[in-house]
């Protein structure tokens, strides 16, 4: 390796370290924003309901910046960035998870059998539950042994990312009812991420 081989790696590692450490941040903000608000009676009128659209708001976005990646490395030509991917997918993930127990814990206390009664009332619910059942094979892959294990069976797997944003994307348009703003514009930068994804293969086949 010469030294300039050396440095670039270094260089990315140094990169990769550094980006990690901010998503980590970035992740806990909401978290201790909520745990500030909850101890200072700022989650408004309707806590859990607040907590419920933060924790469910905060899932969606970073599946966009976790799909995002992509993107972003075919437009930077920096292959590290894909470094972080699962970093960001995890913690879609972690909130999520965090989205569902504020609702079958605040906000129905394990009532399972309101659960079902809200879930055929409000279409909506089983449809988030869909996405978040999606994510559970995606968050117990992404380890290096499960990627060496499944090999290109992983990149298959993994796809399911666009119909979990599906879902949840439909999710979030069924539960609002007056205000669209937030839905559409999920919905565009989706729709922009995924075009985004298909162009460089696009200008590869028409060539």
């Amino acid at each position: 390796m010469t030294v300039l081989q050396w440095a670039s790696a270094w260089s990315a590692k140094q990169s990769i370290y550094a980006l990690k450490c901010v998503i980590w941040v970035g992740a806990l903000i909401p978290i201790c924003r909520l745990v500030y608000l909850g101890f200072n009676d700022g989650l408004g009128a309707n806590p859990v309901e607040f907590i419920e659209r933060s924790t469910g708001s905060w899932a969606l976005i970073f599946l966009l910046l976790s799909l995002g990646v992509t993107p972003l490395k075919l437009l930077t030509q920096q292959a590290w960035l894909i470094a972080v991917r699962r970093l960001l997918g995890l913690w879609m993930f972690a909130y999520a998870v965090l989205h569902v127990t504020s609702y079958v814990w605040l906000d129905y206390q394990f009532d399972w059998l309101d659960i079902v009664k809200d879930i055929v009332k409000h279409p909506y619910v089983l449809v988030g539950a869909a996405a978040l059942l999606l994510t559970l094979p995606l968050a117990a892959t992404s380890n290096q042994r499960a990627i060496r294990a499944l090999k290109q069976r992983w990149k298959r797997l993994h796809k399911i990312v666009y119909v979990i944003g599906i879902l949840a994307l439909l999710h979030f348009w069924w539960l609002v009812k007056k205000d669209v703003t937030e839905p559409v514009i999920y919905s565009v930068v989706f729709a922009m991420l995924i075009a985004l994804r298909w162009l460089p293969l696009t200008k590869k086949t028409s060539k």
